[in-house]
């Protein structure tokens, strides 16, 4: 009942705290989602990879308690802006066969969970490279066109907001897991150059097909999650700061690339919307936002546990997940989502509604 009252008042929360909902609708007709598992809605259940989530007990505080493929055990920072925008309150999946264009018209996830900036980072696990999710983009414009007619689709596809959130797997995922390679071609500051070409080079991409109005989330404190916590069990279990420090110069460098697309791409409103902070600062002082666990997820041990190591039969899955910053070892809770996508609507997003 407790948990139940809470998720009730940070939803009505959320709406007190917005523009709107009329008004932001009338102005956003659609929000398009690139990106990895923070923002994945369940492409990766559509294609070959151990990385899913289509099981409980993800997914269990969703309405109907029904895995989707979010890594998460409710929505997602998207879905939340999307209710606040007065589109729908899920994000549906591009290749999730239970929708169709009619329902994309609205909003669309071409995410990926794994993937990264780096081709190479979608190898690890076999997921969807983010060269694919611009292919899906330009497809789905194109069927857009057939369904509502290319002037509306147009429209649809210049005044959508856009959510970028990626990055993190770059590093933790290829970089620093030695399993790519990269480590032995670049220094880490050179590797995070290379990184910034890369998404110089989708965002142009995606400019080109029609996107303007774009959000582009930065890195979280990754040294913080979890599993980079497990791994540092000779500093205690702290937080690795190596890997915070490269998020934060990561994020220096994002918003200088970002300077430099608005000065050189005309009509393009390309944004930063800035988390690190807000999230380090819910870990460095969880009780003010009645957090009681930071260095765990509430799956399992909470320790290592992402994907299929997370499932229903582990016992030690807490019951309130509302009391965690993180769901899995990897994934923040649904809580901390709503909370990311307030701070997204204030900063990033202010503009577009």
């Amino acid at each position: 009942m407790a948990s139940r009252f809470r998720n009730l008042f940070f939803h009505r929360l959320l709406l007190l705290c917005l523009p709107s909902l009329a008004a932001a609708s009338a102005r956003v007709p659609a929000l398009i989602v690139f990106g990895d598992s923070t923002v994945d809605a369940g492409n990766n259940n559509q294609i070959q990879t151990v990385l899913k989530s289509n099981f409980s007990p993800y997914g269990r505080d969703i309405a109907g308690g029904r895995p989707t493929g979010r890594f998460c055990n409710g929505r997602l920072a998207t879905d939340f802006i999307s209710e606040a925008l007065g589109l729908p309150p899920l994000v549906p999946a591009y290749l999730d066969p239970d929708y169709g264009i009619k329902d994309f018209a609205q909003g669309v996830c071409f995410a990926s969970a794994g993937t990264g900036l780096d081709n190479a980072t979608s190898d690890v696990l076999s997921v969807i490279p983010l060269w694919q999710e611009v292919e899906y983009f330009k497809e789905y414009r194109r069927r857009l066109g057939r369904y509502v007619g290319k002037a509306r689709a147009m429209h649809i596809v210049r005044e959508a907001v856009y959510i970028v959130s990626i990055g993190t797997n770059d590093f933790l995922e290829n970089y620093y897991s030695y399993v790519t390679g990269r480590f032995r071609e670049f220094k880490v500051e050179e590797f995070e150059d290379f990184l910034i070409d890369r998404a110089a080079d989708f965002l142009t991409a995606i400019y080109t097909v029609g996107a303007r109005k774009i959000s582009f989330t930065s890195l979280g404190a990754m040294g913080c999650l979890p599993l980079e916590r497990t791994t540092n069990v000779l500093h205690g279990g702290d937080c690795i700061e190596e890997y915070n420090k490269v998020a934060r110069d990561f994020n220096v460098k994002l918003q200088a690339l970002i300077h430099r697309l608005c000065s050189s791409l005309p009509g393009l409103k390309l944004r930063y919307a800035p988390v690190y902070d807000g999230l380090l600062r819910i870990i460095q002082n969880p009780s003010a936002y009645g957090i009681e666990n930071v260095a765990e997820g509430c799956c399992a041990t909470g320790k290592f546990e992402m994907g299929y190591l997370c499932d229903q039969w582990n016992p030690l899955t807490c019951k309130d997940a509302d009391e965690y910053i993180f769901w899995d070892a990897f994934h923040p809770t649904e809580k901390i989502n709503r909370m990311m996508a307030q701070a997204t609507l204030r900063t990033s997003l202010a503009e577009f509604i």
